[in-house]
């Protein structure tokens, strides 16, 4: 018989992302974003129904048992929390767990522009985290939600599906509700939460045009609303938000999205040179009143890449391959690595070689030629 506990505490002694069960396969970690097979036996059908059994109560083995699937989270006390999901694929189970750490890491700990930091203390709006599975949105969130604790009398609440990381009052007032435990659906959870007095609404995610509709609800309202989309950045974020909607309420959501968007956060993790580990890359679009307008006019939303790419300096934003530059140039990763990650890669290699407009001084920062904006501001003082 295998015990979960033990897994899982080798998941955390090996610095692996994801742990995977199958029949006939051994135990599978994801360490630095590539798979690793245990060296020992495949798992039998028996012993996966055994695991689930020790990782999930009643009420969720019949959820297994209805739907042939399963989220929730565990806990290993004095390793870390584990969010975890149950499936059946060719009429066996099989399951996914990523780990979850004990401690909220702070947005600086995670080499993240110090421009989270502003736009985490907003008073009102819409931030969106966005990116594909496994880069970080969700630790992201909950170093932003913790900035937030630590630095505002807030009253926040998190709707989660489960919860991941566990917040404990600070400066702030934190209420967590899980799908299944604490509410029947995020629907459910969302329809009444204005009524519960938040000043900031946490959505693990947003699957659809209900969660959408009252996401940007709350934040025309006066609320600090997060939420996470699969989109890998900005652009694709816009369309998908749109895209929940039928045609002719396009333009009402253009305007609702460029009256309440604070921001799009957007993340990619790249693998750190010469050492163990990943480093995030990061989009950053921070609103300003001509990115609202290129959200509003269909025919300008073209134009938001070029307003990142050229928005560092007054609003601290930045593309993906801007990102990438800097941190190749710091040599925290290799060109290689860059080059695969980057969005445009033939126009990166090119600068990456000096090879480069004279005009365009947006990448200067990004290539170690001018200062950042802390840099500015304390030249100035």
């Amino acid at each position: 018989m295998i015990n979960l506990h033990a897994l899982l505490k080798e998941m955390v002694k090996l610095r692996a992302s994801d742990l995977h069960l199958k029949v006939n396969s051994p135990p599978t970690f994801r360490i630095d974003g590539e798979l690793r097979r245990a060296d020992m036996e495949g798992l039998t059908a028996d012993t996966l129904v055994d695991l689930s059994k020790q990782a999930l109560s009643p009420d969720q083995l019949e959820t297994l048992h209805k739907a042939h699937g399963v989220d929730f989270a565990i806990m290993v006390p004095g390793v870390a929390r584990f969010r975890g999901n149950i499936h059946q694929q060719r009429g066996t189970l099989a399951m996914t767990f990523r780990c979850v750490p004990m401690i909220i890491p702070k947005l600086s700990d995670l080499h993240l522009p110090p421009v989270l930091e502003e736009i985490a203390l907003k008073k009102r709006g819409l931030v969106l985290v966005t990116g594909t599975v496994g880069s970080g949105k969700s630790t992201s969130l909950a170093a932003m939600i913790n900035h937030i604790n630590e630095n505002r009398n807030y009253k926040v609440i998190t709707v989660e599906d489960p919860i991941e990381y566990l917040h404990t009052d600070k400066k702030g007032f934190v209420i967590q509700r899980e799908v299944g435990d604490d509410t029947p659906s995020y629907h459910e959870a969302l329809r009444h939460i204005l009524r519960q007095d938040p000043n900031v609404i946490l959505i693990g995610e947003i699957r659809d045009i209900e969660t959408m509709t009252i996401a940007l609800t709350a934040a025309n309202t006066g609320h600090l609303v997060f939420s996470t989309l699969h989109t890998i950045d900005a652009m694709q974020t816009m369309n998908r938000v749109i895209s929940f909607y039928p045609p002719h309420q396009h333009k009402e959501i253009r305007f609702l999205m460029a009256s309440s968007l604070q921001a799009i956060v957007s993340q990619r993790l790249v693998k750190r040179a010469g050492t163990l580990g990943r480093v995030p890359a990061a989009e950053i679009l921070v609103c300003n009143a001509a990115i609202r307008d290129y959200i509003m006019e269909s025919d300008k939303t073209a134009m938001i890449h070029t307003a990142i790419q050229e928005g560092y300096t007054e609003y601290g934003m930045q593309t993906f391959d801007q990102s990438l530059m800097r941190l190749y140039k710091e040599e925290k990763i290799t060109f290689e690595e860059a080059l695969h990650h980057a969005s445009n890669p033939s126009e990166f290699d090119l600068r990456a070689r000096g090879i480069e407009a004279t005009s365009d001084k947006s990448w200067d920062i990004f290539e170690g030629k001018g200062t950042t904006v802390a840099e500015e501001v304390e030249n100035d003082a």
